[in-house]
């Protein structure tokens, strides 16, 4: 019985697997303006992140940084 199991994981992920190929190959994917949207998320979620190391005068939302008793937030 314990054979079954991985047999059942491997057709789950093999059905995932083409699920994904075929979203990103059809032509109605628009797979260009996700993966620019997923970049754009990515790059905002890094400056968030080094924005107190570095600095940047901005906070995570792209407004105006504050401060409070000396310390930018």
């Amino acid at each position: 019985m314990s054979s079954i199991g991985p047999g059942i994981v491997a057709v789950i992920a093999g059905v995932i697997t083409l699920a994904i190929v075929a979203v990103i190959v059809s032509k109605n994917a628009q797979t260009p303006q996700v993966l620019q949207g997923g970049g754009s998320a990515l790059a905002s979620i890094i400056g968030a992140a080094v924005q107190p190391v570095s600095g940047s005068g901005s906070n995570a939302f792209g407004g105006a940084a504050s401060t409070v008793q000396g310390v930018s937030t």
